[in-house]
């Protein structure tokens, strides 16, 4: 099955930094990324998909209770994604804001960027 760079981009934060459930969030990741996948976060880089799913669980681990929401639509320029973020406590104002770029080719994600645009205290 092929994936709409769209699609990608909203699974990529819903279904695997979201996701709750290992055995659901390990499912997406092996359907979603490239397995030599590059995740560049502000302070690192992890690669392969293992790196990925271990890193997404350890990201969720350091904020239980916290949920990623998508801040607007999907934007896509021919293999590039684009979606913005709010993650924090859910259902209170979101304590980090950022974006995540992804580069992707034949339907999946080979290459993700994340942003961090606002960080503020917790309410």
């Amino acid at each position: 099955m092929t994936s709409s760079v769209s699609d990608l981009m909203r699974r990529n934060l819903l279904d695997v930094f979201d996701e709750r459930d290992p055995d659901r969030r390990a499912s997406a990741v092996a359907e979603i990324y490239a397995e030599d996948v590059v995740w560049h976060e502000p302070d690192r880089a992890v690669r392969g998909r293992k790196a990925l799913e271990s890193r997404a669980a350890e990201v969720q681990a350091e904020s239980p209770g916290w949920a990623f929401r998508p801040d607007g639509p999907v934007s896509v320029n021919d293999d590039l994604g684009h979606l913005g973020f709010h993650f924090g406590p859910a259902d209170q104002p979101p304590v980090v804001t950022g974006m995540d770029i992804a580069r992707c080719k034949d339907g999946v994600i080979v290459e993700l960027y994340t942003l961090v645009t606002e960080v503020r205290q917790p309410s």
